[in-house]
């Protein structure tokens, strides 16, 4: 019999000696939690606008007359962009440009208004930085939309000034009108779109580390992998109660962003909140097993650690927000088809941006649970595998024994 107060070996022990090994190693601890709430909080800060806005640019006026003045008050007026600085020549904005002060240039050329009246075409023209891609479209996007609005304000006033009714001018100058619905974030909102998909990606690199590090400690040796064995009174009992300690703190660590997420920043959830929690679970659990198998396959643990980090940190590049998927080639597409967060971030929008409904929202899910199944069959099969070995081959000191005199 076992003495009082002394657990018997199985699921429950190696589940409590899991926790405590997080007062005896709290760099783990902050791995698996305060490091992704860290970092979470500060994309939240950084996104928390929501809407990039007032952007700065600079302008180069070599006309000076009431047209020009007119389209630098509507630029400025735009949400996107803030006239910050006038410039003497093209130079000095291209310099500013350089310096990341202002973030595009709209040169007004001289005669602007003469040409214009006179029924003549001339060139506004903006310089903007594509490599800074979110900032020079949405400079872009604010002056596209002022300057044209003033060139059409000028051509309905010259033809009523002639005669021509209001109606009969503006069907004139947009013969084919457009009507232009923006669907499911008409806002732009960066925090509806862009920080839910860094969150599930900054959370996945996180979790395939922390179970890299955590399996590692303690199958890098055979002693070890024994310890563990024994304690949990079996395989897979201990295998069971090492990896749900921290599948609860990823969920709990999960539900916090989505509590910033859909509380503090007003992300819309349309969809179904279960089918949603499912669609995380999942994702946490595919992830763990992903950072096992990395674990139980690679020596040392640095090496498991350094793969799986290798893998999963550029996987944001792959998932379809930054660069649609379509347009990838064939193995960045196929690539991103293999990370799970990729088909998280499926489920997560058609849940909460688009409100897919339920009966069309399986796709997602049903991948996720064949990542985790086939994940865990794989890490059965590495783990059957290194108890035969494990088994076949007896541990030094015990060898030492059997031959001492």
């Amino acid at each position: 019999m076992m003495p009082r107060g002394r657990l018997r070996p199985g699921f429950v022990l190696v589940f409590r000696r899991e926790f405590g090994l997080f007062y005896r190693r709290p760099f783990l601890f902050f791995l698996a939690t305060g490091l992704p709430l860290l970092l979470m909080g500060l994309l939240a800060v950084v996104f928390s606008a929501g809407l990039a806005t007032r952007l700065p640019i600079a302008v180069l006026d070599q006309d000076g007359s009431n047209l020009s003045r007119q389209i630098i008050r509507t630029v400025d007026a735009t949400p996107d962009t803030a006239v910050a600085v006038r410039v003497a020549d093209l130079t000095e904005g291209r310099a500013l440009i350089l310096a990341g002060k202002v973030h595009g240039l709209l040169f007004l050329p001289r005669n602007l208004e003469r040409d214009v009246f006179a029924g003549r075409r001339p060139e506004v023209v903006f310089f903007y930085n594509t490599q800074t891609l979110t900032t020079g479209n949405l400079t872009l996007r604010g002056v596209s939309a002022a300057v044209p609005s003033v060139e059409a304000g000028i051509r309905l006033a010259l033809r009523t000034a002639e005669g021509q009714p209001v109606d009969v001018a503006e069907a004139d100058l947009a013969p084919i009108p457009v009507q232009v619905n923006p669907l499911f974030n008409p806002t732009l909102n960066y925090a509806h779109f862009l920080l839910a998909a860094l969150l599930p990606s900054v959370l996945q690199v996180v979790i395939v580390t922390t179970m890299s590090y955590t399996i590692g400690l303690d199958a890098e040796t055979r002693h070890r992998f024994r310890i563990l064995r024994r304690l949990g009174g079996g395989l897979w009992p201990a295998i069971a109660g090492k990896v749900l300690p921290y599948t609860l703190l990823f969920l709990v660590v999960l539900g916090i962003s989505d509590a910033v997420l859909f509380g503090l920043l007003g992300m819309p959830l349309r969809g179904q909140n279960w089918i949603l929690l499912i669609a995380g679970v999942l994702f946490i659990l595919a992830n763990q097993f992903f950072g096992v198998l990395l674990a139980l396959l690679l020596r040392p643990m640095a090496s498991a650690i350094s793969i799986g980090t290798l893998i999963f940190a550029p996987s944001f590049g792959y998932m379809g927000i930054g660069f649609p998927r379509l347009g990838m080639n064939v193995f960045a597409y196929h690539w991103g088809q293999l990370i799970p967060g990729t088909w998280y971030l499926m489920a997560r929008i058609d849940q909460t941006i688009r409100g897919t409904p339920a009966d069309l929202s399986w796709r997602p899910i049903l991948v996720l649970a064949i990542f985790v199944v086939a994940l865990a069959g794989l890490t059965a099969l590495r783990l059957e595998i290194m108890r035969s070995r494990n088994a076949a081959q007896p541990m030094p000191d015990l060898a030492a024994r059997k031959v001492a005199p």
